[in-house]
């Protein structure tokens, strides 16, 4: 069966629940306070009822009165002076045998007292107690009256309760007056406090809280890519799955604090700027991966940032064959535009019937091309490397310079757990650079050579180019992760991913100057792992 009782919303339950406690805060305060009204009320009209009683005593036409053959008509006058200036419920003097000298019913002078004076006059003491007499209930304070050191009489004053209990009411009244409007602001700020925790969490539900997270959870988790969050203090506030295995080793859980100073660097920028950073190359141990950073933005303020971490390895998988694509076509590219020149320069020797020399040239293209290809399958054995050289060759000739592999270079002996795949990404990237920096500073005339040898227990390659070449003074700092000559973003991680790679395969790179000014880069990996 359906229920038909929803249950109330947040913003209800927040208004009932600090209403309930409000209200009952001030209530029990209120009843606590109202039985010390009551007590204090008490205890003030005794000891106002005692402060006269002892004035009274001490009055000298009362004392010397009490011989007097008739007592009342000097006593009473004053004890009712006494009992209206005071307030007092009745002023009552008697002596020593309890016989009343005044009363504020004058039928009752001459009676005996209704309340034992025994521990006052026997004893001295003055006492305060609450009795019932003649004239009803009261507060009754009473104290001995003394002449010459020797008791002659009791001073007995009293408050009728009637009379508390109206001072009392009235306080009980103002009190309740009080409460109702503490309640009534308790109600208006639960009303106002509520309000604001619902506008803080976006007028959403428990439930729809709750949902909101358990998705955001699994969201998260699903994401392939390395996802975490950071706060402006640089720690962590959320992470997947796959940035925990990333970021392994280091803060990596909720509450941890990033370290690394060029991510740190990232979340200022963003957090700064307010602005996104999107396909930023950050090198992680051995292996380059490409960075997206967004800012979180509440209330037009920067509260942290967000990063997406992908490795570019897996970027390159999915773009692998759209890349070797357009490596053979860039080589046939290439090679086309070469015969193409040279088909030309065919034509208009045959034109000009210059058969000899037509001959002689297309004999020459074919030998080289032969030669090439020959002594690279004679003296390059693994099939990747060889295809590399060919490749940046075929690359040298569209560019218009000269690329040289020294005759002597051999490469016959290469072990099987040797990763040529690797290998030939540190190859190609170290020979564009040579290519692009003779090319920069000698135009035609731009020349790079590469020699390379298994002799021994190590696979050694030389490339050198007669570019500009490298300051010494730099020779070391190359290789560091972010240092760079050229302008423009996301520079500087070429020949740091180079050093990495090498050193990933036991290897080591080293940089000197040329013959010819230009930059020599040695690579030396051995044949066999440690």
């Amino acid at each position: 069966m359906r229920n038909i009782f929803k249950q109330p919303t947040l913003l209800v339950q927040l208004i009932g629940f600090i209403s309930i406690i409000v209200l009952m805060t001030v209530l029990s305060v209120s009843v606590i306070f109202s039985s010390m009204i009551d007590d204090m009320t008490k205890k003030s009209l005794g000891n106002q009822a005692m402060t006269v009683a002892k004035m009274t005593a001490q009055k000298e036409k009362i004392i010397e009165a009490l011989d007097d053959p008739d007592p009342s008509l000097t006593i009473q006058p004053i004890s009712e002076e006494i009992r209206k200036f005071t307030g007092a419920g009745y002023v009552v003097i008697g002596n020593k045998e309890g016989i009343r000298y005044s009363h504020h019913k004058p039928e009752n002078i001459g009676t005996k007292m209704g309340t034992s004076s025994r521990k006052v006059l026997e004893e001295g003491a003055s006492i305060i107690y609450e009795g019932i007499g003649i004239s009803g209930p009261a507060i009754k304070a009473k104290t001995p009256i003394y002449k010459n050191g020797v008791i002659i009489g009791v001073s007995s004053v009293g408050f009728l309760t009637v009379e508390a209990e109206e001072r009392v009411k009235e306080y009980r009244i103002k009190l309740f007056q009080f409460t109702i409007i503490i309640i009534f602001i308790g109600m208006i700020g639960a009303i106002l406090l509520a309000r604001r925790v619902k506008k803080l969490i976006f007028n959403l539900e428990p439930e729809e809280i709750s949902f909101l997270f358990k998705e955001k959870e699994a969201t998260i988790e699903s994401i392939r890519d390395a996802t975490v969050a950071f706060n402006k203090n640089y720690v962590i506030t959320s992470i997947n799955k796959r940035a925990r295995e990333l970021l392994k080793g280091d803060q990596d859980e909720i509450g941890g604090k990033v370290v690394d100073t060029r991510l740190i660097k990232i979340i200022d920028y963003v957090i700064q700027t307010k602005q996104s950073l999107i396909n930023q190359k950050f090198l992680f141990g051995h292996q380059l991966y490409m960075v997206d950073a967004a800012p979180i933005i509440q209330k037009l303020e920067t509260s942290g940032a967000v990063l997406t971490i992908r490795p570019i390895s897996e970027i390159e998988q999915l773009t692998n064959e759209v890349s070797q694509i357009k490596s053979i076509s860039d080589n046939i590219r290439a090679q086309n535009h070469e015969y193409l020149n040279k088909l030309n320069t065919i034509y208009g020797l045959i034109t000009l019937e210059q058969y000899d020399e037509a001959r002689e040239l297309i004999s020459d293209e074919v030998k080289e091309r032969q030669d090439i290809v020959v002594f690279l399958t004679s003296s390059v054995k693994d099939p990747f490397i060889a295809a590399c050289l060919l490749g940046k060759i075929n690359r040298s000739k569209e560019m218009k310079i000269q690329l040289e592999i020294d005759e002597e270079s051999n490469l016959a002996q290469i072990p099987g757990s040797f990763n040529t795949k690797m290998f030939v990404t540190v190859l190609g990237n170290i020979i564009d650079n040579a290519m692009e920096a003779a090319s920069k500073a000698k135009g035609e005339l731009g020349y790079v050579k590469v020699s390379f040898t298994d002799f021994g227990s190590e696979i050694i390659f030389d490339i050198e180019d007669n570019g500009k070449g490298v300051p010494e003074e730099y020779h070391v700092k190359i290789f560091e992760e972010g240092f760079t000559t050229k302008v423009g973003e996301n520079h500087g991680l070429g020949l740091s991913i180079v050093k990495n790679t090498i050193e990933l395969m036991q290897g080591q790179i080293y940089l000197s100057t040329s013959d010819s000014g230009g930059a020599r880069f040695t690579i030396a990996i051995p044949k066999k792992k440690v």
